[in-house]
């Protein structure tokens, strides 16, 4: 998946769990149309809406240069009820 990079857990995204809409961090250059496919095709899930807002990277100080992180675009994605996208976890019983 070209497109999404992480899904997003904060306090907002876990009460809109409840809602069945999902947050991930996309990349920047990626459209609306692009997320949509790959979310589809990936989870076999059917998507009603995407909320996208554009996050300005932070300022960071590397000695007497003053740099920036890289902006990121979040996407609030809303499925059909009934559908559900299972939760990414590591399995801390395994070796890797």
């Amino acid at each position: 998946m070209d497109g999404i990079r992480y899904a997003v857990f904060t306090d907002k995204s876990t009460r809109l769990l409840g809602k069945n809409q999902y947050t991930s961090n996309v990349e920047s250059g990626s459209t609306r149309t692009e997320i949509k496919h790959w979310v589809e095709l990936f989870f076999g899930v059917k998507v009603i809406a995407m909320n996208s807002h554009r996050l300005r990277g932070k300022a960071r100080r590397m000695g007497p240069i003053m740099g920036q992180t890289m902006h990121y675009r979040r996407m609030i994605i809303t499925l059909q009820p009934g559908y559900s996208i299972p939760p990414l976890r590591k399995n801390l019983n395994q070796n890797t």
